[in-house]
């Protein structure tokens, strides 16, 4: 960079926008300073050349001077509230750079003019005014780097020049000490300039700081307040929300309803499409509930497929109702995605807050009626009712004995036989878990298996279910085997998988235990699944899919799983007499697991018909009340002792016919 490049930079405006801003502040605050201190000298000093100086420099050229100060000073003081941006505090102090050089020359010039007037005081007034003068315009203007220095240069270098050529040598001597003052009044005031970038660079780091603070405050605020892929409130915002909201209608003696929405078989949407797909009929979803909302609802996405919401008066029954009806019928009309038609359903459940309600006990009978809803009314909704606060006050009972249940004395097994027609005998029995609490009695396994996997209770009980089956297999004849029902919680976590494995392996070998899955078990994570039977398989044991043809993506999972057997659900076996296409779905599954080199079972047959109808479309093994109820240990042995010799010879000719 050439010295005069340097030269021109040093007198110009920075380049920093918060400098340039600074810069124009403080002088918006000092110049009208300036000016009234440059008017005021001036007038002065031309008052005591009145009588010795032409009027031109004594009256008209120091009025005009004057006026045009007073028009500056007007202009300043005019703005000294104002609020500028960076490029106009840039052409401000760009022009009073050129506006402070003007009028250092033009005092200047008219100073010296004046000074061949008058007597040596006159002479001595006029040295002092341009002396004082300039130093106080150069403090005034010291935040502005090119202006200072621009006034001193105008007036320094001419006095010094004009002074120290004058012939006096007072006045040569009043030249020399103005020019060691105004170099040590430029040392201090680059000193402040450089404390004072210094100090405005420390104040915008600081204020970026800060604004990077409240940024990151304000994210972290809305990670934990707002669901970041539809932007609802989230399950946080939803509980803080409810309890002020239920607070507010204690206290005016109103009341709130609360709203759970659920969507039947979302999983199976990521398993198909994908997720990026699952989550776009997520945010579809939301728009549709927050298109039907009233302002005064409250609604927030708590979770994967739930949603709820929080709403005001009218919440009796039917009005409840018929908000539930709308809700769900919005999910009813299919979700054009780019990668195909996606159809959902969705349950929800809908509570009324009562007298001594808190948060968590409203959003607890919602959460229940939703469940309710899910299994008795699924795609529509459901108010909580009477007859919901028994089932509620049971299921916490439930729960509450569950958890603190001894499984080892409460939880026994009973063995359903698997008769396989092609050997003429029972090949193994599926193992069925039962509950008798001291404080309940007898628990279905309808209520207390879908209690145990919502409170995350199901691997205990199945674990206690393993090792009692482990312990029976012992006793069985040797090729007999038990198939032990494992849930989409056992086969989902590593750890559970891994008690299960050291469970079997401590049971020593040969391992004569066969673990049933279901579809649903399988679609949360499928690798997962897959390395949970691989595990499984390595011990010896046998994978079968449960409940085949309920689930989504069946063949999907058939062809992804390492499986050993497939067992058609009892909806099928139930129908297979009169409907032609359960008929046709079990000889398609019939001819699949032939094709595959895999076994096929059948549930839940009832009689002979179906047996009949089953054999002639190829089933070999059978599994239901006509070939024995769920029996304990002892009637198990039994039944495998006394069982009908004569069973295949009876239907030999139907076996031979159906292979």
């Amino acid at each position: 960079m050439s010295l005069l490049n340097k030269v021109v930079r040093f007198f110009a405006v920075p380049d920093d926008p918060e400098l340039v801003r600074a810069q124009a502040r403080a002088l918006s605050r000092q110049v009208p300073l300036l000016y009234a201190m440059l008017l005021a000298n001036t007038l002065i000093l031309a008052g005591t050349h009145l009588d010795v100086a032409p009027p031109l420099l004594s009256a008209y050229i120091p009025s005009a001077l004057s006026l045009l100060g007073i028009a500056r000073l007007l202009y300043w003081w005019r703005g000294r509230h104002r609020v500028m941006d960076a490029i106009s505090a840039r052409r401000m102090l760009t022009s009073m750079i050129w506006v402070a050089a003007g009028l250092a020359i033009g005092f200047t010039a008219w100073s010296m003019a004046l000074f061949p007037y008058g007597d040596a005081y006159r002479q001595s007034h006029v040295a002092f005014y341009m002396a004082i003068t300039a130093i106080g315009c150069m403090f005034c203007l010291m935040h502005v780097r090119g202006a200072a220095l621009m006034v001193g240069a105008c007036v320094l270098i001419p006095f010094a020049i004009f002074f120290a050529t004058s012939g006096h040598s007072t006045l040569a001597a009043i030249a020399i000490n103005m020019v060691l003052v105004v170099i040590a009044l430029v040392v201090i005031l680059l000193g402040n300039y450089r404390d004072f970038s210094a100090l405005v660079a420390s104040r915008s780091a600081m204020s970026q700081k800060q604004e990077e603070t409240q940024r990151l405050s304000d994210a972290n605020d809305r990670l934990a307040n707002v669901d970041e892929l539809t932007g609802l409130p989230n399950r946080r915002s939803f509980q803080r929300r409810l309890t002020e909201m239920l607070a507010e209608a204690t206290a005016q003696g109103k009341t709130i309803a609360v709203a759970r929405l659920n969507l039947d078989s979302f999983k199976s949407v990521n398993d198909i499409f994908g997720q990026i797909t699952g989550d776009l009929v997520l945010a579809d979803v939301a728009s549709r509930i927050n298109a039907l909302r009233r302002p005064t609802t409250f609604l927030a996405r708590l979770g994967s497929d739930d949603f709820a919401l929080i709403l005001t008066e009218p919440t009796d029954q039917a009005s409840l109702q018929a908000c539930g009806n709308v809700l769900t019928a919005a999910m009813r009309p299919s979700f054009e995605m780019k990668l195909g038609t996606v159809r959902l359903s969705a349950s929800a459940g809908f509570a009324a807050s009562m007298p001594g309600d808190t948060a968590e006990m409203l959003y607890d009978r919602a959460d229940y009626v939703t469940w309710a809803a899910k299994r008795e009314a699924r795609g529509d909704a459901k108010v909580f009712s009477d007859r919901d606060a028994h089932d509620l006050s049971r299921v916490r009972r439930m729960e509450h004995a569950l958890h603190t249940a001894d499984l080892d004395a409460e939880i026994y097994i009973l063995f359903q036989p698997q008769f396989d027609i092609a050997l003429n005998r029972t090949t193994g029995f599926e193992v069925l878990a039962r509950w008798r609490s001291p404080t309940l009695g007898e628990v279905s396994p309808g209520e207390f298996i879908p209690l145990a996997e919502r409170t995350g209770m199901i691997s205990k009980v199945t674990q206690t279910v393993l090792s009692k089956a482990l312990e029976v297999s012992e006793r069985l004849p040797k090729p007999l085997r038990l198939s032990v029902n494992l849930s989409a919680h056992d086969i989902g976590s590593t750890t559970a998988v891994e008690t299960i494995v050291a469970l079997v392996e401590k049971a020593g070998t040969p391992c004569r235990i066969d673990f049933e899955i279901t579809e649903t078990a399988v679609m949360r994570d499928m690798n997962q699944a897959s390395n949970a039977l691989l595990a499984l398989l390595s011990l010896g044991s046998r994978i079968a899919l449960d409940d085949f043809g309920t689930g989504h993506s069946s063949l999907t999972h058939v062809q992804k799983l390492p499986l050993d057997r497939i067992k058609v659900d009892r909806s099928f076996v139930a129908e297979v007499c009169t409907d032609p296409a359960s008929r046709a779905i079990i000889k398609t599954t019939v001819d699949l697991c032939r094709n595959l080199g895999i076994s096929c079972v059948f549930e839940g047959i009832e009689n002979e018909e179906q047996l009949d109808a089953l054999l002639g479309l190829g089933g070999t093994v059978m599994q239901g009340y006509l070939f024995g109820r769920p029996m304990a240990e002892e009637q198990a042995l039994e039944h495998l002792t006394g069982e009908r010799k004569d069973w295949g010879a009876a239907r030999s000719h139907i076996y031979s016919t159906a292979s």
